[in-house]
């Protein structure tokens, strides 16, 4: 790795060490503000009838059943919008992302990293920019409508703190004692209370915009971590049970409210079930598939969102996801290589991603939303 700053060194082992311990977020050193969901409860279940096995945070009753149905319930109600957030953490170069090559200063400002002036393609807003070669994916989406660009967004005061713009833009304010992230402050107010896929960290802790007050958050790692399971059941015998109970989802009710709640609850197992039997892994191969190709790495961005692709494609009721991008942004040396290999891997992921929704017939569902604490200015 790229040699990099204390102050991104800090920030990243401080939000760790507490959240892997399972205690959500970590306490920090003085003059630091504390991440949203420092504090928030984080509690493992399986939820049996849906086979989701999820670290939930927040949330007043930690009642499986109840997130049984309620995820059940939620998927049965159809299709919705969904936001997908991606950090790219570090504070990525925006003067390299899309270079200003028309820029008499440039080069003069930039001795040994301006981009050749023929490298990328240009920006077709503005022909004075031009991407990042690394960028070709992103560059493609935008000639076709699908990516818009938004380089100057700020606020006043920066203090070219990682720890400290990061935490201004995961709450949504400038505001040191904020302790809910704007996404979870979306959900407090739209989420319902049984429903923990309303909120997905596709990483093994809480993402701090995803921090609620009142609603349950899930993360995960995958959906091929999800999977059924019955206690000291298994194999063929498993699967006629599963299929007996998905039977009585069709049993006649006569009216009667208790077969009615019971044959409901019946139908939204089985469904759920034949959703997400593509998801379990066979024989050492993922547990899913894709439409589309997505890019092969050891980092575990592509597969995260070839999963979250599947899990919009069974029909799961999320409404929004937060992730990690490859990469880290934080390049106080061996920039041009370090920076291209994190933008590659992530446009290249990006560009399957969209590829993949559209085959899914969801790209017009989704959006895909990508940030950074912030750039750099001459």
């Amino acid at each position: 790795m790229a040699r990099c700053c204390n102050d991104f060194s800090r920030t990243g082992l401080l939000r760790r060490a507490a959240a892997e311990a399972g205690q959500g977020l970590p306490a920090i050193e003085a003059g630091m503000p504390l991440p949203a969901g420092t504090g928030l409860d984080r509690r493992s279940f399986l939820a049996r009838g849906a086979g989701l096995a999820l670290a939930v945070y927040g949330g007043a009753a930690f009642l499986p059943r109840v997130f049984e149905e309620g995820i059940a319930a939620a998927a049965a109600a159809g299709p919705r919008k969904v936001l997908v957030s991606i950090f790219l953490d570090g504070g990525a170069d925006s003067l390299s992302m899309l270079f200003p090559n028309g820029e008499p200063l440039y080069r003069r400002l930039r001795p040994r990293l301006a981009l050749p002036a023929s490298a990328g393609l240009p920006f077709a807003e503005d022909d004075r920019l031009r991407w990042h070669p690394s960028l070709a994916a992103l560059a493609q989406l935008h000639a076709e409508g699908k990516v818009a660009v938004m380089p100057g967004v700020g606020y006043s005061g920066p203090d070219q703190s990682h720890f400290t713009s990061r935490h201004f833009w995961e709450v949504g304010a400038t505001s040191e004692q904020l302790r809910t992230g704007w996404l979870g402050r979306y959900l407090d107010r739209t989420g319902t209370p049984d429903n923990p896929l309303q909120g997905l960290s596709l990483d093994w802790r809480l993402q701090p915009a995803l921090a609620t007050a009142r609603m349950p958050v899930a993360s995960i790692d995958g959906p091929d971590q999800y999977d059924f399971w019955t206690r000291n059941v298994w194999g063929e015998v498993q699967g006629r049970m599963l299929d007996a109970i998905g039977a009585l989802g069709s049993l006649p009710t006569n009216g009667d409210p208790a077969l009615v709640q019971a044959t409901a609850a019946a139908r939204q197992s089985a469904r759920l079930r034949e959703q997400l039997l593509p998801f379990a892994p066979q024989d050492d191969k993922p547990g899913f598939t894709s439409p589309v190709a997505y890019p092969t790495s050891d980092d575990e961005f592509p597969r995260r969102l070839a999963g979250l692709g599947a899990m919009l494609g069974a029909g799961l009721p999320v409404r929004v996801v937060a992730l990690t991008a490859p990469g880290m942004y934080d390049t106080h040396d061996d920039q041009p290589q370090e920076l291209a290999d994190g933008l590659k891997l992530t446009a290249d992921s990006l560009l399957a991603f969209q590829r993949d929704l559209e085959a899914r017939g969801l790209a017009d569902r989704v959006l895909v939303h990508v940030w950074s604490e912030f750039g750099r200015r001459a």
